[in-house]
């Protein structure tokens, strides 16, 4: 006859413990499950969508970016146009500039503290604008990323009004991203999906320089 003894009952209760957490757990994962898939079942909108990445947090256009790479993947006719950056190389740019399937430009003149030149600045907007808008209003194009225009429409380069139109017109099934900090709110309005990044801590802050594969 085996003993059973104190630590053998602890065992048991151990083990029935566990078996109650897991089944509750299938339980919570199974609920969870109904509910997604009924989400899913409803969403039956096939059409392109307008995202907006703002807020003063990182990670604005390396979202835009990690999309675009996406819609590669797929296959898909790409396009992007930078409003600001440009008086630098990015790694973005390096590796995107590889793909025949994407049309990329470099339009900025650089941030405006580094021109101190306004008209420059709104020259070099009003040019980035006119390739956009060519690209909005055009079907052959499925992806298309707008690079810190948000922060050519907070200093007034570029037309928000114009911005609306071009977004609201362009081909049914385009996607387009665009990306900056101090989105206009009638444009936060129209999108379809909007992000805020929110600055917790950055290396900047810390004396610590931009650095290849992080900033560039």
């Amino acid at each position: 006859m085996s003993a059973h003894g104190p630590a053998d009952d602890a065992a048991e209760s151990r083990a029935g413990y566990a078996a109650t957490t897991e089944e509750r757990h299938r339980e919570r994962m199974q609920r969870k499950k109904e509910l997604i898939d009924r989400k899913i079942a409803r969403a039956t909108v096939e059409r392109g969508v307008l995202v907006v990445n703002t807020g003063n947090g990182k990670g604005k256009s390396s979202s835009g970016f990690g999309m675009l790479a996406r819609s590669l993947g797929h296959g898909l006719r790409c396009g992007v146009v930078q409003f600001i950056k440009g008086s630098f190389s990015t790694g973005e740019e390096a590796f995107f500039r590889k793909f025949e399937e994407l049309d990329y430009h470099v339009m900025g003149e650089g941030f405006t503290w580094e021109t101190q030149d306004k008209q420059r600045d709104i020259a070099a907007a009003q040019a980035a604008w006119a390739v956009a808008a060519r690209m909005l209003a055009d079907p052959d194009y499925d992806f298309v990323l707008l690079d810190e225009l948000n922060i050519a429409l907070a200093h007034r380069y570029i037309a928000l009004d114009d911005v609306l139109a071009a977004t609201a017109a362009r081909p049914e099934r385009q996607h387009v991203v665009i990306t900056g900090r101090g989105a206009p709110d009638a444009l936060v309005e129209a999108a379809d999906t909007v992000t805020e990044m929110r600055m917790v801590k950055h290396a900047f802050k810390a004396g610590i320089k931009a650095q290849k594969g992080i900033e560039l």
